[in-house]
């Protein structure tokens, strides 16, 4: 007797217990600022064609259907769900939050570009506005000494009263990049999304142009983990692994009767 149920119920398993690893990242990360929960996507493993449908039955008829026997099932890929998280007032100048699509551009340790849609920033001793990592937003925008008053609009651009003036001074402006396929970026950790063949080129511009979110200064996007749903997610995988669990006890107690009588 084949063991090909046990092998199959294995697969679900397997698959079931990433989902949950899925489930666990998005609840670990209800409170981080700009996150945004994956859903894990299911995709069925190779089929096994005993009959094919419309292969002859008769010399006079065909099958209808035939017997395609599937082999399990696997995790296919992880999705990005970026639907905009909830706006949270938190008063800081340099807290910034953007209102629809796009990312902050960071320079990451090496050169490399990194993402994000975590706008809790600050000023460096050099006066640059950087991460909490210290990693520099681009473009660089320089704040100095002594300062106040500083003001980032919807688009950007950022002003500061700069001591020995009366006038507001324009610092610089914060561009948005955005990607033809976004979900295509790789998460790198801390908040970090980076470039990859798959997302396309980063097309910088200004906020509110062309597709792009507005920059909401003194706020912050807030994870758009909805915690209740998560719950019923992992109940439904909770549920569909006992029920992957006792198919292999079905097949084995099947195989422990065949053993055992004939």
């Amino acid at each position: 007797m084949s063991s090909a149920a046990m092998h199959i119920a294995r697969t679900g398993l397997d698959a079931q217990d990433m989902r949950m690893r899925v489930i666990s990242n998005n609840l670990a990360n209800v409170n981080t600022t700009g996150y945004k929960r994956d859903r894990a996507a299911f995709e069925t493993l190779a089929y096994q064609t005993v009959q094919a449908p419309g292969a002859p039955s008769t010399s006079e008829t065909k099958y209808a259907t035939g017997l395609n026997l599937g082999t399990g099932v696997r995790i296919q890929g992880t999705a990005r769900i970026d639907t905009q998280g909830s706006m949270q007032t938190t008063g800081n100048a340099l807290d910034l939050a953007l209102d629809g699509d796009g990312y902050f551009q960071v320079q990451l340790p090496g050169g490399t570009l990194g993402y994000t849609r975590a706008g809790n920033f600050s000023r460096s001793p050099e006066g640059l506005l950087v991460t909490s990592e210290g990693y520099q937003v681009m473009p660089g925008i320089t704040v100095p000494e002594g300062a106040t008053a500083i003001t980032v609009g919807t688009d950007g651009t950022v002003s500061a009263t700069v001591a020995g003036q009366t006038e507001p001074s324009q610092l610089g402006q914060i561009q948005i990049a955005t990607f033809p396929n976004g979900a295509g970026l790789l998460a790198q950790g801390d908040n970090y999304l980076t470039e990859t063949a798959a997302s396309g080129a980063a097309n910088l511009g200004v906020a509110g142009l062309d597709g792009r979110g507005n920059i909401r200064q003194g706020m912050l996007e807030a994870s758009n983990v909805n915690v209740v749903e998560e719950l019923v997610d992992m109940i439904e995988t909770q549920r569909a692994y006992e029920v992957n669990s006792k198919m292999i006890s079905a097949t084995d107690d099947m195989l422990k009767y065949v053993n055992q009588n004939i």
